[in-house]
């Protein structure tokens, strides 16, 4: 089993209402709009995209689900899971950027910290859209532990199998938060 790495060909196309959706914002207006804009360009040319991945067994009896080497008891993980019989488990982050521009304008602009919050989700997304893609095969959505009744705790284990601190720079926190916070690790099924 080895860790491949996966880079977008181009970068993922923005999705400005969902990054006004993770700022929380109801309604945009010009100034809101004009200062997300302003944090959009000053962030974009910082981020780097990556992805690292394995592809695995899959096999689901009753709510537990044997992904590789590892073992889960989660009925909603089984749910995606069960017409499977592979999966793809996977690391994505936007890079340190992103948290070091929030931290930055946490101490001298609340608003500006919020947006390029937004922003760095979105990123995020858009990446492990962009990569679920590519992936070949009718897929199922993925699936991230801390999501429905698959514990957080499963990181560890993902971390371990996966080892994206190697192969992307990102690590696991005792708290199980990951660093850089806009990364993502999930599972997706191929189905059949």
């Amino acid at each position: 089993m080895s860790t491949l790495l996966w880079k977008p060909k181009t970068v993922p196309a923005y999705d400005e209402m969902a990054a006004l959706r993770y700022a929380a914002c109801r309604e945009s207006d010009e100034a809101t709009l004009a200062l997300l804009n302003t944090c959009r360009e000053e962030l974009f040319p910082k981020l780097r995209y990556a992805v690292c991945y394995t592809e695995l067994a899959v096999s689901v009896v009753g709510n537990d689900c044997h992904v590789g080497p590892m073992t889960f008891a989660s009925a909603d993980l089984a749910r995606y899971l069960l017409p499977c019989r592979r999966a793809v488990l996977f690391a994505a982050t936007v890079g340190v950027e992103a948290d070091r521009l929030i931290a930055k304008y946490s101490r001298t602009s609340p608003a500006r910290a919020v947006l390029m919050q937004a922003l760095g989700a979105e990123r995020v997304e858009a990446l492990c859209d962009a990569f679920c893609d590519s992936l070949s095969g009718a897929l199922s959505s993925r699936f991230s532990a801390g999501y429905g009744d698959f514990s957080l705790s499963a990181q560890r284990e993902l971390f371990a199998v996966l080892q994206p601190e190697k192969a992307i720079g990102v690590c696991l926190n005792e708290s199980l938060l990951m660093s850089p916070t806009k990364s993502v690790t999930a599972l997706v099924g191929i189905k059949g």
